[in-house]
């Protein structure tokens, strides 16, 4: 079940971050959605932590 909450965060972190990074550019995009991605993974690990037994 983690695996799948992490996942499913780092998939949502990462299209937002290139949704938000490519008005910059392609290494724009890329680089914010590397950051969207960590973010979507710290959210899903924190979900599973505080939320899930």
């Amino acid at each position: 079940m983690e695996r799948l909450v992490v996942t499913i965060g780092a998939t949502i972190g990462g299209s937002a971050g290139w949704w938000l990074g490519e008005r910059g550019g392609l290494m724009a995009a890329f680089l914010v959605s590397m950051v969207g991605t960590a973010g979507g993974v710290y959210a899903g690990r924190r979900f599973i932590r505080d939320y899930l037994p």
